[in-house]
């Protein structure tokens, strides 16, 4: 239910503003041709200042008026606009400068490669049976195509060594009669400890075992790759044995660095 005090605010601040505001319109609007006949030398007349003073007087009270009563909500903020079509594009702005001229280059030879070839050999032997302590296996002559390569070597075969007191024997590869020194030898070593003399007058064990690896700083060429036995430092030589009952093999390739 709307409360007397509330149809009364609403009858004081709605209705009557706006029909006060009617009648001192009409009103304005006779004040306003009489205003428009108080202008040029006549605006100085006794009569034609009271009626800019009665003018100024009644846009005061109708200030007032609608001032006096309470302000609404704030109304619900309106949806953002449709986004603006796109401007002309700009003119071509004005070439920039040459630059700073560069230094010289170098000219530079392109060199093309061969593609690398595969390159191998591989000697055999069925039942060498050899049992020199001290000396050359056996030997594999090989065609190194180029001065910048290593060889990768490879021996393969039945070892023994046997002795009553503690010794040592050395398996080791040599190219054209001298180890690898790029980097270092490739070498296989057996040693045997010092026992019982009646057990090691009886051990005699073949073993296939292998050695390998890579040499480099040999010469393009004919090289004659060959396998030796012999001694290690500072220990007796005992009973070796190579390629006993069994195939052995040296196998050559030779890879780029």
């Amino acid at each position: 239910m709307v409360s007397a005090l509330t149809r009364l605010l609403l009858i004081t601040c709605v209705i009557l503003p706006f029909h006060g505001a009617e009648k001192l319109r009409k009103a304005l609007d006779r004040k306003d041709v009489e205003y428009e006949k108080c202008t040029g030398n006549d605006a100085d007349k006794p009569n034609c200042t009271r009626i800019a003073a009665e003018s100024d007087s009644r846009t005061s009270y109708l200030n007032n008026m609608y001032n006096s009563c309470p302000q609404g909500p704030a109304g619900t903020p309106g949806r953002e606009g449709n986004p603006g079509t796109n401007g002309i594009p700009g003119t071509p702005g004005i070439p920039g400068r040459d630059g700073i001229k560069g230094e010289k280059g170098e000219c530079v030879s392109e060199v093309f490669e061969e593609p690398w070839k595969p390159n191998y050999k591989q000697c055999a032997w069925n039942s060498l049976n050899y049992g020199i302590d001290l000396g050359k296996i056996a030997d594999c002559t090989f065609t190194k195509l180029r001065s910048d390569s290593a060889l990768r070597v490879l021996f393969s075969g039945s070892l023994r060594l046997k002795c009553k007191t503690a010794c040592c024997q050395r398996w080791y590869f040599t190219f054209n009669g001298a180890e690898c020194t790029g980097p270092l030898p490739i070498e296989f070593i057996i040693y045997l400890d010092q026992g019982s003399p009646e057990l090691n007058s009886t051990i005699n064990i073949h073993r296939t075992s292998s050695v390998e690896g890579l040499c480099e700083g040999i010469r393009a060429g004919l090289v004659d790759v060959a396998i030796w036995v012999g001694t290690c430092a500072d220990y007796p030589r005992g009973d070796a044995s190579t390629g006993w009952n069994s195939v052995s093999r040296v196998f050559i390739e030779e890879l780029p660095k």
